[in-house]
């Protein structure tokens, strides 16, 4: 860009474009770059978003004995059969994640990796 830059200070935008062979869109993004940081760019809470402590309850929700081995979708149901919404299930992904517990939540058993059996014959015919 610097190049594109001190060129277009002598010969003029378009010129040094097509001498360089750099698209507009891109020479204007290029030269205009510190004034549209992403800094700037950072998106404001919804606000319809679930608070700290809404947050805290559906964890400790999705924490507890009856729910510990179950996964948000059968939560999100046995919740709404007792009349209770605390979030939408993608909205309980979210939170999971949050907080690296997005995995199997069921306890299963983890097979022992066995080693292939060996025939080690140290004469003819034995097996």
């Amino acid at each position: 860009m610097n190049t594109a830059g001190s060129l277009a200070k002598d010969v003029g935008i378009r010129s040094s474009r097509d001498a360089l062979v750099i698209p507009r869109a891109s020479f204007y993004r290029w030269r205009d770059r510190d004034k549209h940081s992403m800094k700037d760019n950072i998106r404001p809470a919804p606000p319809l978003a679930l608070t700290y402590d809404e947050r805290k309850d559906v964890l400790d929700t999705l924490r507890e004995e009856r729910f510990v081995d179950q996964a948000p979708q059968e939560v999100y149901a046995a919740l709404l059969d007792d009349g209770t919404y605390l979030c939408s299930v993608r909205t309980m992904y979210r939170i999971l994640e949050e907080n690296q517990e997005v995995r199997e939540r069921r306890n299963q058993l983890r097979h022992p990796c066995y080693k292939k059996p060996e025939i080690l014959a140290t004469a003819p015919n034995q097996a």
